[in-house]
């Protein structure tokens, strides 16, 4: 399996890497700019080569970037829309310059209009955002979500609606994250739970649209629809379901980075950095 964590981009882009291999990542994960900011300072040359030499060093071939929050492309309000797609293209963009093939992105929310509105809003504003970026080699990934409030993305019909409703979904994949799968109510614990949860997304995306995990464990009950992620083995799901992913082999090439908390650890685990041992934890299973 090929696991790893999202890393600070603090200091430098290639610090995330140095990061990355310091906790023992297969792969990483970053953010290109503030995730909670619509501007972003340029990516400099020197940016690109500093991160590209770490890239070269680590031998790092799986890398994700992930987009601002603030991104709606389903909302009803048509300038909070076309803000939203135009960060979507600088964010394909500056994952192209410094060589991330990987973009993944909150799909959005309907907020006062409707669910079908919203799934086929952001389906055209995928298309915009092709159009806009032109011919880069980064792909987009749909988040699945734990469908709070009016979040779309957390039943595998809404990812398949957006991909309907656009005439570039050849250029989109899917990024599960198991934290928000087991709060929208897909269960994951039993081998037949865990088959059958998969044979759904495969009928209804395809199994090989399935480019990315996030790895988390969950604060909040099963079908709770809230997000919030704990250490793996630590929440709600405990340890069954990453288990079974870490034991499938249909999953072996996708990477899978954690988002849970950072820091050190405490405890029998002192010493370590709760990224490590998360990773260890997952290698034991």
């Amino acid at each position: 399996m090929i696991l790893g964590a999202h890393m600070s981009i603090a200091g430098g882009y290639y610090r995330s890497l140095d990061s990355g291999h310091e906790n023992g990542c297969d792969c990483v994960q970053l953010f290109t700019k503030n995730n909670n900011q619509w501007r972003a300072k340029p990516i400099s040359t020197e940016d690109v080569e500093r991160f590209q030499a770490a890239k070269a060093e680590y031998g790092y071939e799986h890398l994700l970037s992930h987009a601002s929050y603030l991104i709606n492309m389903g909302s009803p309000k048509d300038e909070l829309r076309n803000k939203s797609i135009d960060a979507m293209v600088e964010e394909l963009n500056r994952a192209h310059l410094l060589g991330v093939p990987l973009v993944v992105v909150h799909p959005g929310s309907f907020t006062t209009s409707t669910e079908a509105d919203g799934i086929k809003r952001i389906g055209e504003a995928i298309d915009l955002v092709h159009d806009a970026a032109g011919d880069i080699s980064s792909r987009l990934l749909l988040e699945t979500t734990a469908g709070q409030g009016t979040n779309l993305g957390w039943r595998f019909e809404q990812l398949a609606g957006m991909l309907d409703a656009c005439n570039s979904s050849d250029r989109v994949g899917i990024c599960c994250d198991t934290c928000h799968m087991f709060a929208a109510g897909y269960a994951m614990g039993t081998e037949a739970e865990w088959n059958d949860t998969w044979r759904q997304f495969d009928e209804t995306l395809g199994l090989d649209r399935l480019l990315a995990f996030h790895l988390n464990d969950s604060k909040k009950e099963f079908g709770s629809r809230k997000d919030r992620h704990e250490h793996i083995g630590q929440g709600f799901m405990g340890l069954d379901p990453f288990r079974n992913l870490m034991n499938d082999n249909r999953f072996s090439h996708v990477p899978m980075y954690l988002e849970t908390a950072k820091g050190d650890a405490d405890g029998e685990h002192a010493g370590l950095t709760w990224d490590q041992v998360n990773l260890q934890v997952l290698r034991s299973l």
